[in-house]
């Protein structure tokens, strides 16, 4: 099972440049707060070590000599410090945010904005939840990069920097005898990073099976409760969150050695600041004060390192975020618009199939030499078993797919040669397969077009008899939609999808097996009303029914 999820799940590089700089690429409109930001850093970083450095001056030459005003100049200088850093780690945090915010703001605009000009072959065989998750978790692993990863790095190293030259002004031979643990903690580290990336693998491929097998089954709950599988599919459920818990476990445990390990090595590199410069305090050649400078410094020296471990793990999931987003930006899946589109005037609805060749998937045809001819304002309807490429006909009639061989003219014009938006704009279409958004009774038939009336709306949806349910509704026209229609029944959405696509007055009305889901009495309203409707249109009826196509101009034929 875990093979149906490996391909989101693999994990490139922790660090990839070619990816860094695209990534990167998106902080250039913001550059002059990523400046600030480091500068900030800078700062802030030199406020760590000063302390240490100050209560060492305090030791040394005040307390130890009774000096008290000398001693109350330090303490100021330490109260300063502290005010003055956190001033700044203010305005740090707030940019590095406000970056991030600004930044992940722009990448999920262009994802979506890209999403939708994607052709519907691509949305064919590619699983919603991935999409969602795309826009969803794979963006904000980027927001933790550019708020907490990119800029708060230069902080964990600004800051091991300046440490480092505070340790070595301060004291050469003791600086160098507090490092003497560094390579072990290097090595330490390296093990530790292969050891995460391993098992943080592990908890991604887990926690997609989770989600994929959660979404699924609340979606389909009303199958395995008639079928009464409540206890196998918990026992399957129970054994997938089991996975994903042992995964989780397994990388907590290498946290769990790693952070006291840190600890552990911290407090060696103390014990042999004590042990030789206590030696040499005995002896005379060293001062108590740069002793306790530098168990202060050598606490704060590591305390970054530990960091940098977190950055590492933010790093690396922002690369395998990053490169699935990327390779989604790069799918140029589209239905193209020509070079120099054809504008449509007049449009009266003649519509001529010309040896049409159309394939889902390579060769593989559903329509193979299709050619037929529907004169302005004439009914057709198409019939044929399932499968035969009845939908088919009208998904290319819309640009929904681009064809293999042939041509589609609309009123002597070839559609390649038309704007997608411009030609989709004379065409309604009504599906066997209702959708509503959340929203409201009139956004749902307008489709947000503010310039359609409520007068038109109100019209569209008297003529299929719509209005009877939403005038009986509290809010009427008003009244909240919620998702996929789920206050309405099967029969109101089916009315709703026949009024939205009235309302936009089409020259082009397609009805594939709309009227499927209505009772008997409301598809004789629908049927007189059509009647009316199809005046001065053309109307292609995709339809079962015998009473649905008895009155059709001409019937095509679907089969073989």
């Amino acid at each position: 099972m875990a093979n149906d999820y490996s391909e989101d799940e693999v994990l490139g590089k922790a660090y990839d440049a070619r990816l860094m700089k695209r990534l990167l690429g998106y902080i250039k409109p913001y550059i002059k707060y990523v400046v600030f930001a480091i500068l900030m850093n800078i700062v802030v970083a030199s406020f760590g070590p000063v302390r240490p450095y100050l209560i060492e001056i305090a030791v040394d030459k005040y307390i130890s000599h009774g000096i008290l005003s000398g001693l109350f100049y330090i303490s100021l200088l330490l109260l300063a410090s502290l005010i003055f850093q956190s001033v700044i780690q203010y305005f740090l945090n707030y940019y590095t945010q406000y970056l991030g915010q600004k930044t992940i703001y722009d990448i999920r605009t262009q994802l979506f904005k890209h999403t939708q000009k994607l052709s519907l072959g691509f949305f064919d065989k590619t699983p919603i939840g991935r999409m969602v998750t795309r826009v969803t978790n794979d963006i904000e692993s980027l927001n933790d990069l550019f708020s907490s990863g990119i800029i708060m790095v230069f902080s964990d190293i600004f800051t091991i920097l300046w440490i480092l030259v505070f340790m070595f002004y301060m004291d050469v031979k003791l600086s160098l005898v507090t490092l003497s643990v560094f390579p072990v903690l290097v090595y330490g580290t390296f093990l530790f990073r292969r050891k995460v990336r391993e098992s943080y693998r592990n908890v991604r491929l887990h926690l997609a099976r989770l989600n994929t097998y959660m979404q699924e089954h609340v979606t389909g709950m009303n199958i395995v409760q008639i079928f009464h599988k409540e206890k196998p599919e918990m026992k399957r459920f129970l054994d997938i969150n089991s996975d994903y818990r042992k995964a989780n476990i397994q990388s907590n445990f290498y946290y769990a050695i790693f952070y006291p390990g840190v600890e552990f090595l911290s407090a060696i590199a103390i014990g042999l600041i004590i042990w030789y410069g206590g030696g040499e305090l005995m002896h005379g050649t060293r001062h108590v004060g740069v002793l306790i400078a530098f168990i202060m410094l050598t606490d704060m020296f590591f305390r970054p390192i530990r960091d940098l471990s977190e950055k590492y793990n933010i790093l690396q999931t922002a690369m395998a975020s990053s490169e699935r987003i990327f390779k989604l930006l790069d799918n140029k899946t589209f239905i193209k618009n020509p070079e120099t589109s054809k504008k449509l005037t007049n449009v009266k609805g003649g519509i001529e199939f010309k040896n049409v060749w159309f394939a889902y998937n390579d060769e593989e045809y559903v329509l193979k030499n299709v050619s037929f001819k529907i004169n302005p304002g004439e009914t057709v309807a198409i019939v044929g078993h399932t499968g035969a490429g009845k939908t088919s006909i009208i998904s290319v009639l819309s640009r929904f797919y681009d064809l293999n061989k042939g041509a589609i003219y609309l009123d002597g014009t070839d559609i390649s040669t038309i704007d997608k938006r411009d030609l989709r704009k004379y065409i309604s279409i009504v599906l066997q397969d209702i959708f509503l958004f959340s929203g409201t009774i009139r956004s749902n038939i307008s489709m947000n077009n503010d310039e359609i009336p409520l007068e038109k709306l109100k019209e569209a949806a008297a003529i299929v008899g719509a209005d009877k349910f939403i005038e009986a509704l509290p809010n009427q026209y008003d009244e909240i939609v919620k998702e996929r229609g789920a206050t309405l029944s099967v029969g109101q959405k089916q009315l709703l999808s026949f009024a939205r696509a009235l309302a936009h007055d089409p020259k082009i009305l397609i009805l594939d097996e709309a009227t499927s889901s209505i009772d008997t009495e409301s598809e004789i309203l629908i049927q007189q009303a059509i009647e009316k409707l199809l005046v001065g249109r053309t109307a292609i009826v995709i339809a079962h029914r015998l009473s649905t196509i008895q009155n059709a101009d001409k019937i095509i034929v679907m089969h073989k």
